[in-house]
């Protein structure tokens, strides 16, 4: 039987790195992430792994190159200045086929910016801040229970894909305490059969992200795409919380889902069609729920952290069916209930006006039209 521990998000990162198999650990602390390195530096050598501070997360993430090459499971953390850092090493990763995890929880910016919360590292996560044709997956935790289970997962879907895989977090869902249990079995670490282990079967082995010939990286790239369309077939992962039948859903990921489900309560209970839709991947993208979602919506509304993002994502997949209201707190604030709340009574008494509208204008079109049909019945009389 499993028993729930009380932990910040970050710890239950580590925690769950670990039974995945994780035995290397290289970072360099920044705040809000810095809970992930200290847990590590703790941890991993306790389990035969091994843990090194980095002198800069440029170093960080070829130190994870070299370790995930030679077929070891790994992972590092930071956040958003520290992510700048890494992203020439991520695109070498993904070139090269290895298998990462990258904890970004997620601080204000640009630059240095401050220690609040933001979800301001969306775009630079889920579209790839380095240079060349290539994706992450990016999965995103709203609670400490979901940084253990998306990193186990995380770890899976690495290997399985070969890739760098990104668990996005804001500040809030980093630092905040709570019940957490481990479900995840231990994984016992094994050497996979494409990596430079040092033995006499891998000898053969080439760990590249080099293709000097123009046909051969064309075919190399069409691979990795062959990669992430298969992603997006098998492995999109949202939560539709009341939104199968509401006129208004809300969109919002990280610590901001968990103030919506809260705004979505209240609304119901005050009679509004509210729903909710919580993307869980980020890349892929749960285009085909706001497809399911949009047949019947009247409107959407993204909430996040940031500039407005996600809300991008958001529009190409109501693709304009709909129209897609935006609201967002920066700098370390954060949507507050009340505020929320108010937007949704303002868009709730929008709709009903337009619905009024909409019946009185169609009921000047059938009057109109049997006047129309009368006088023609009159002519012929």
């Amino acid at each position: 039987m499993h028993k729930k521990q009380l932990m910040k998000g970050n710890e239950a990162v580590v925690r769950s790195a670990i039974l995945a198999g994780c035995r290397g650990f290289y970072g360099y602390p920044i705040t809000p992430a810095s809970e992930i390195t200290e847990t590590a530096a703790e941890l991993m050598p306790k389990v035969g792994g091994v843990f090194l501070q980095a002198e800069s997360e440029v170093a960080a993430i070829n130190m994870l190159y070299g370790a995930s090459s030679a077929g070891v499971r790994v992972m590092t953390s930071s956040s958003g200045p520290g992510i700048s850092l890494m992203q020439e090493g991520i695109s070498y990763m993904a070139g090269a086929e290895l298998p990462c995890v990258i904890a970004d929880i997620s601080r204000g910016g640009p630059g240095l910016g401050n220690l609040g919360s933001e979800q301001s590292d969306y775009h630079q996560v889920v579209k790839g801040g380095g240079n060349g044709s290539y994706r992450t997956i990016v999965l995103a935790p709203y609670s400490a229970q979901e940084m253990a289970d998306l990193t186990a997962w995380a770890f899976e879907l690495a290997d399985k894909y070969r890739n760098p895989v990104f668990l996005l977090a804001d500040g809030f869902v980093g630092q905040m305490m709570e019940p957490v249990e481990f479900t995840n079995a231990a994984v016992e670490p094994k050497v996979p059969d494409w990596a430079v282990a040092g033995t006499k079967e891998s000898r053969g082995n080439l760990i590249t992200s080099l293709h000097m010939d123009n046909d051969e990286l064309e075919a190399h790239l069409k691979k990795l795409e062959a990669k992430y369309m298969q992603a997006e077939r098998e492995e999109v992962r949202s939560e539709s919380y009341f939104a199968d039948d509401a006129e208004i859903v809300l969109v919002g990921y990280g610590i901001v889902a968990r103030i919506l489900k809260a705004v979505t309560v209240a609304a119901r209970a005050a009679g509004i069609n509210v729903g909710l839709l919580r993307p869980i991947t980020l890349y892929p993208f749960p285009t085909k729920e706001f497809e399911r979602l949009r047949k019947r919506a009247k409107v959407f509304v993204v909430v996040e952290m940031s500039n407005g993002q996600l809300i991008e994502d958001v529009r190409l997949a109501v693709n304009g069916a709909r129209p897609v209201e935006f609201h967002n707190r920066q700098g370390g604030n954060v949507p507050t209930h009340d505020e929320l709340m108010a937007l949704v009574n303002r868009l709730a008494k929008k709709l009903a006006e337009d619905k009024l509208f909409t019946d009185a204008e169609l009921h000047v079109k059938e009057t109109l039209a049997k006047v129309a049909a009368e006088e023609e019945r009159l002519a012929h009389v």
